[in-house]
C-alpha cells in the first residue's frame, strides 16, 4: 500500500541515492590517488 502510494517518490529517492553513492566512490578514488 505505502509503496504503491509513494512509488514515484521512491524512484526519485533511489536515483538520488545511487547518484550520491557514485559521487562518494569517485571522491574515494580521487582521494587515493592524491
Amino acid at each position: 500500500r505505502r509503496l504503491a502510494k509513494d512509488f514515484e517518490g521512491t524512484i526519485h529517492s533511489a536515483t538520488a541515492f545511487l547518484y550520491a553513492a557514485s559521487v562518494m566512490l569517485l571522491t574515494r578514488r580521487l582521494a587515493r590517488y592524491t
